[in-house]
């Protein structure tokens, strides 16, 4: 399963923010260990690396990027998929692009805490907490594959 995470997904991990870190990092490992294709939105990498920068420097900004480009899938963000976005029916650009991004590529579901700002969507968007709910119970049914 294609699964692509909101920047703010991402940065729950990164920062270590709770409550929201566990289920980033359960999400991530799942990515890890092969579970779910996992994309993120070009411009996620260079907002990540501007707030961890600010926050933890850039050392460890450039360990975020790296870690990231090494576990994820990249959505490109081009002149088709901004077109898209403005056309999209979004409150927030930025939502649009990730949306747009996500779609460009046959993602399954977006990973956003944010659901209400994409009422608009045209794909799942789901919580992080109640993808994994999902999740497990698969799991529990035995279906590892999904």
């Amino acid at each position: 399963m294609k699964v692509l995470l909101d920047t703010h997904v991402v940065l729950d991990l990164l920062l270590a923010r709770p409550p929201f870190v566990a289920a980033a990092a359960s999400l991530v490992d799942r990515v890890e260990r092969g579970q779910l294709t996992g994309f993120l939105c070009a411009t996620t990498l260079t907002t990540v690396h501007y707030l961890v920068c600010k926050a933890a420097g850039d050392a460890r900004a450039v360990a975020a990027i790296k870690l990231l480009l090494n576990l994820f899938e990249i959505a490109p963000v081009d002149q088709k998929v901004l077109e898209k976005a403005l056309l999209a029916g979004f409150g927030d650009f930025e939502d649009a692009v990730l949306h747009e991004a996500a779609l460009q590529c046959g993602v399954d579901v977006l990973i956003t805490r944010h659901g209400k700002d994409f009422k608009a969507a045209r794909l799942l968007v789901q919580s992080p907490d109640a993808f994994e709910a999902f999740l497990r119970l698969h799991e529990t049914d035995g279906n590892q594959t999904l």
